[in-house]
């Protein structure tokens, strides 16, 4: 079958184009050119301009076409505008949750039609398998490595068209492989920030794409006490302690954000764990019954905690036990053993939902 490979120019994506290509499939090499960072080398970050000449030499040295694939506007509106309104909305979102959601499996899986191809492959550590009901989303067979939190976004018509080949494999088996092929990316590092902010900062990439949104005002106690100032309340994420510069004889850590009031609310640590949060643009590949205990993760490393959730179409999940900073913006991904059940993203966070 024809097979379209998203070529980020990393090991990952380099070594399961070379699986493709082994197994005997019509591979089609793409890089996604994403946004003006892409013309710059920062290191720790994906998709430059270095990247897409790695890619281009694997394609090479696979012998499979190669295309890179100008997706700039389509990655502004779905990725970097929505990583700027939510830090306004005083959220703190992760952008390849929307990345992965929107760009890779909608906009490049609609290209890879576009260009012949039966499906979509990536170098995420996760697993598709057929089930009763349809395909299904599994964790990584290296859980050190899972990436499937970053998936859950994805439908049943693009988990049947899409390949994870190396979702049963762990990175150490990639990096053998690409030396084995000899690919120049066999050590390349990877990549771990944020590929659209090549300082790393997100308050300057916020402050100059929304540059009328109200920013400064007061720190404030859970009782409403005035006890320091802020320049940009979305500078701010919950759970955080540096940066606060507020002495109160105490640790301090943000609990809460208002961009109503451009308020940044701080108390103690006790007061950041909650058994509750409230979820928006929620999607299931398998909605729980709400009588049903499953686990939740909340951040990408965190530990899964078991949860029953509500009713409704933007529910309530309720956590049997405590968990520490529940942020609104993050992803909240439900699970079922290895399975991917769904999720959505955290609306208000525990101290915020009334029991």
């Amino acid at each position: 079958m024809r097979v379209v490979v998203a070529m980020s120019g990393g090991v990952d994506s380099s070594v399961a184009a070379a699986l493709l290509a082994e197994a005997g499939h019509e591979v089609i090499g793409v890089h996604m050119k994403l946004h003006a960072a892409s013309t710059a080398k920062v290191e720790g970050h994906c998709c430059g301009v270095d990247d897409a000449l790695d890619a281009r030499s694997v394609a090479d040295r696979l012998g499979i076409p190669f295309y890179v694939l100008d997706l700039t506007e389509s990655f502004r509106g779905a990725v970097q505008d929505d990583f700027a309104d939510r830090y306004v909305a005083g959220e703190t979102p992760n952008p390849c949750v929307q990345c992965n959601g929107v760009l890779k499996f909608r906009v490049l899986l609609a290209r890879a039609t576009a260009l012949g191809a039966t499906h979509l492959a990536t170098g995420h550590y996760a697993r598709i398998e057929a089930g009763t009901d349809g395909p299904e989303l599994l964790t990584a067979t290296d859980t050190s490595r899972d990436q499937s939190y970053f998936l859950f976004q994805l439908r049943p018509a693009a988990l049947a068209r899409t390949l994870f080949p190396l979702g049963g494999m762990t990175k150490g088996a990639v990096r053998d492989h690409a030396n084995r092929l000899g690919l120049t990316v066999a050590g390349k590092p990877d990549s771990q920030e944020v590929c659209f902010l090549p300082d790393d900062d997100h308050t300057r990439f916020v402050s100059e794409n929304r540059p009328k949104a109200p920013a400064a005002g007061d720190i404030v106690t859970q009782s409403g006490l005035v006890v320091g100032q802020h320049d940009a309340y979305y500078r701010f994420t919950v759970g955080q302690r540096r940066g606060l510069r507020v002495a109160r004889g105490e640790p301090t850590y943000v609990l809460s954000i208002d961009p109503a009031t451009q308020r940044v609310v701080v108390g103690p640590d006790a007061a950041l764990w909650g058994t509750r949060l409230a979820l928006r643009d929620t999607q299931w590949l398998d909605r729980p019954p709400v009588d049903q205990t499953v686990e939740v993760r909340i951040r990408h490393r965190g530990t899964r905690v078991p949860c029953r959730v509500g009713p409704g179409a933007d529910p309530i999940a309720t956590l049997e036990v405590p968990a520490r900073a529940i942020t609104p913006g993050q992803a909240a991904v439900f699970y079922r053993g290895d399975r991917v059940l769904g999720g959505g993203f955290v609306l208000r966070n525990a101290a915020e939902v009334a029991a």
